[in-house]
This record gives C-alpha cells, structure tokens and sequence, in this order.
C-alpha cells in the first residue's frame, strides 16, 4: 500500500500545479489542429481505386431508372448539389461547403464505377450512402446525374 500512496500523493501535487487556463490552452489547440486536417483532406480529390471504378452499372438508362434517380436526388443530394447539380443548393451555403457540381461536363469522363464509388463511400461533409440506398438506388443516381451533365 505505500507504493499505491506515494502515487496518489505525487499525482496530487502535480494536479495541483498545473493552470486551467494550460489545460484549456491544450485541448484548443488540439482541436484546431484535428480540424485543421479535415479540412485539408476535403479538398482532396477523392479517387476510387482501379477494381471500384472498373464496375459497370447493371442499371440501363431508361424513363423508369431517371425518374426513381431524380427522385433520390431530390431527397438526398439537392440540399447540397443543387436542383442542376451546380453546388448551389439551400445546405452548402447554410453549411459553408463547396460540393462538387454534378453538372460539369467533365462528370462524363468518370466512369460509373467510380462515381457509384464515391457516393457508396461519400467523404466529408457528404455521408456515405453505402448502407442508406441500396446498389439498384445508388446505379439509378447516377444515371440521373448523366443527365444532369448533359443539360
């Protein structure tokens, strides 16, 4: 038991040298420097790895496949994409983020697998969708946007 005390009254001494304002000092800077990495690794272009983005959507274009992927827009993309896709939408300004615009010709040149990819394993702030819609939702999404790109 005297070694059990001897810790207690060290640990005693040292708590009561040290500052509160140290402390807070401390954990502010913590905390400023673990958000200083988020957002350093949101600018990042986000790359699926070559097998994701090899995938080929099952889903073929069709009236039934763009009307269930603009519904799912709507519901879940809009707010922040936009109601053309151009980053515009109510959220990202409330939010102050900058999604990426949907309807930028350069979405063509992604494959299927890899935007099917980045919307399963999202990257923040966006939510990963991987367990919110199902494959089926996710291919008829984007088809939806193709058409987004192509206006």
């Amino acid at each position: 038991m005297p070694y059990f005390a001897a810790v207690r009254r060290s640990v005693t001494v040292f708590c009561s040298h040290v500052k509160l304002p140290g402390i807070l000092t401390a954990l502010l800077a913590s905390a400023l420097i673990a958000f200083s990495g988020e957002q350093a690794a949101s600018t990042e272009k986000s790359t699926a790895p070559a097998a994701e983005a090899r995938k080929k959507n099952p889903v073929a274009v069709s009236e039934s496949s763009l009307a269930a992927g603009q519904k799912i827009y709507v519901k879940r993309c809009l707010a922040c994409h936009g109601k053309t896709g151009n980053g515009d939408g109510p959220d990202a300004a409330d939010l102050g983020i900058d999604p990426a615009k949907l309807s930028d010709p350069a979405i063509r040149v992604e494959a299927d697998g890899e935007l099917f990819w980045k919307i399963t394993v999202g990257k923040k702030p966006m939510p990963n969708y991987g367990t919110r819609l199902s494959p089926a939702d996710r291919w008829n999404v984007i088809n939806y946007l193709r058409s987004l790109a192509k206006k």
